[in-house]
C-alpha cells in the first residue's frame, strides 16, 4: 500500500513565537512547532522520550529544545537526544507557502 502524504496548514509564520514552542494537534498526533532564531520552522513529536515531558513548553537554544521536566536536550532537526542520554522523537517536514506553515503528515 502506497503511503499518502497530507499537507496540513497549522497557521501563519507571523503567529509563531520565536524560540518558543507551539502545540499543534493534527488528528491524534500532538506536535511541537518551533520558529528557530535562524527563522527556520521545525516540527517534532511533542513528548520527550524520557518521561513524556511536553516539548513545546521547553526552552529553545539554537537547534535544540530542552525538555521542561528533566532538561534532556533534543535536536529539533533530526529528533535525536543528545548523549549521554539516548532516544529520539519523530520529526515532521515543514513547508512555508505564502506566509503559512504546512506540516507534511504521512498516513
Amino acid at each position: 500500500m502506497e503511503k499518502t502524504i497530507r499537507s496540513i496548514c497549522v497557521g501563519a509564520v507571523s503567529n509563531l513565537p520565536e524560540k518558543l514552542g507551539k502545540t499543534v494537534l493534527i488528528g491524534e498526533k500532538e506536535l511541537a512547532v518551533f520558529k528557530l532564531e535562524s527563522g527556520e520552522i521545525r516540527a517534532i513529536e511533542n513528548r520527550c522520550p524520557h518521561k513524556g515531558g511536553v516539548l513545546a513548553e521547553g526552552i529553545v537554544s539554537g537547534d535544540y529544545v530542552f525538555c521542561p521536566m528533566h532538561d534532556w536536550k533534543i535536536n529539533v532537526k533530526d529528533g535525536q537526544v543528545q548523549a549521554p542520554d539516548f532516544g529520539c522523537v519523530q520529526t515532521y517536514q515543514v513547508e512555508v507557502t505564502d506566509g503559512q506553515v504546512y506540516i507534511l503528515i504521512g498516513n
